[in-house]
């Protein structure tokens, strides 16, 4: 088994206010993008970002104009691949022990990814600002990084061209079955200046 690490880093940063792109954002002493690829690290052969041409990083690819098309890339790049974990780089609080759990959740199916069980009601909304239904939060997970992949399922789904917010839904959409495991509550992504305050300080607890 070989097993690739892919960090889509194309964001652009601009919920943060952020005056490059925000993978390359400091939080708590270092690039948001080098606390992704530390813990990657530890349990993949290698680790490919897909960057923005401007940003590059050494072994890295050019990121593309959806988060689709940097995985492709990344993966393009990585044809040893037979497993892969994805993690957003954005998600600096992620552990090699989550990822491990991940991979260690793979037999028997086509991917396994990080989530959370969601907590609040959920609406969804008809056209205007009018409630349509409730769906049973019971049934709704709200989906982390990482996610892992058969490398050859994650192929065949993303050559059918579809984009997604994440690979979990491509590979579904392609008739493969994805396990979820209960990721930690403080895997946040980074998103806002008040999620970039939170995460600098849980990770200067943690040192």
């Amino acid at each position: 088994m070989t097993v690739v690490g892919i960090v889509p880093a194309g964001g652009s940063g601009e919920r943060l206010g952020a005056d490059r792109p925000k993978a390359f954002v400091v939080c708590a002493g270092r690039p948001l993008v080098e606390w992704s690829v530390d813990a990657l690290s530890a349990v993949c052969s290698r680790v490919i970002v897909a960057a923005p041409p401007s940003f590059p990083l050494p072994g890295s690819v050019e990121g593309g104009a959806t988060r689709s098309a940097s995985v492709r890339n990344a993966l393009d790049a990585a044809p040893e691949a037979t497993v892969v974990v994805i993690h957003d780089a954005a998600r600096p609080l992620v552990t090699s022990g989550l990822a491990r759990e991940c991979l260690d959740a793979l037999e028997g199916v086509q991917g396994v990814i990080a989530a959370t069980p969601v907590s609040d009601t959920i609406h969804r909304i008809r056209s205007g600002d009018l409630i349509r239904d409730t769906p049973d939060r019971a049934a709704l997970w709200a989906a982390q990084t990482p996610q892992v992949f058969n490398a050859d399922a994650l192929r065949q789904a993303l050559q059918a061209g579809s984009t997604a917010t994440d690979e979990a839904a491509l590979v579904v959409a392609a008739g493969g079955r994805v396990r979820v495991i209960e990721g930690p509550s403080d895997n946040i992504k980074v998103t806002t200046p008040t999620d970039l305050r939170l995460a600098e300080a849980l990770l200067r607890d943690r040192c």
